[in-house]
């Protein structure tokens, strides 16, 4: 993939350099050309990198802006691309959740919630178990739990299938739930630390099938169990 970009404040062949080098500094970057007479960078890339990307590399007297293309049609493009597994799933879990309720006289949020949590526990385990030692060396990297205890890393796996079957079959609903709670609560810790500290690593989610970075959609995806997980708990305690 490659971008042309207008790059202003560039007065000499030094500058030309400076930029040159910063841009190719930025993960991803495979080719620039830099032209100060044409206020031209044309950028080749593994895939769309965000023009922010650029910017925070430059320094504050070179300004770098998109030439041909629309920017924010492209990050969108990007974004969808990267988590067009995460998202497919979660589509998939919810269409099938939804075909279960159909069925029934009223909607039933309890159960759907149960049968939702229920897929994605089973879902995601299952990811992981495909490669279970890669899924432990990404997991361990962030989460605050596994950089104490590995193993605590191995055991995860086990335990969102276990919880899968327990939110399909309806086993003891408050001990499940707690359970859940629990266990998402110290995942979304070091979730958040990485994201905050905007830390370069990759989701172990869908363990080490998926290259998906750490982002907000980790914390939402934490976040959306934990407070399913609370709302049932109440319900029942």
């Amino acid at each position: 993939m490659t971008h042309s970009y207008t790059v202003t404040g560039m007065t000499c062949s030094s500058c030309e350099a400076k930029v040159k080098n910063a841009l190719f500094s930025v993960e991803g970057v495979t080719q620039v050309l830099v032209s100060k007479d044409e206020n031209l960078a044309t950028i080749t890339m593994e895939k769309h990198i965000a023009l922010s990307k650029f910017q925070e590399v430059l320094e504050s007297r070179y300004t770098i802006q998109a030439k041909e293309h629309n920017e924010m049609k492209m990050q969108t493009q990007s974004w969808f691309t990267t988590y067009k597994p995460i998202l497919l799933i979660f589509g998939f879990i919810l269409s099938v959740t939804l075909v279960i309720q159909s069925k029934n006289e009223q909607f039933n949020g309890m159960e759907a919630m149960a049968h939702f949590m229920a897929g994605f526990f089973l879902v995601f385990s299952f990811f992981k178990m495909l490669n279970l030692k890669g899924f432990a060396e990404s997991y361990v990297m962030y989460d605050v739990l596994a950089k104490q205890v590995p193993s605590w890393a191995y055991l995860y796996a086990f335990i969102e299938l276990a919880l899968g079957f327990a939110f399909l079959s309806g086993f003891n609903p408050v001990l499940t739930n707690a359970v859940t709670f629990v266990v998402m609560s110290i995942s979304i810790i070091g979730v958040l630390q990485s994201v905050l500290n905007k830390k370069k690593i990759q989701c172990a989610c869908l363990g080490a099938v998926f290259n998906l970075p750490m982002s907000t959609v980790t914390i939402i995806e934490d976040g959306l169990m934990i407070a399913m997980s609370a709302v049932m708990l109440l319900h029942y305690i």
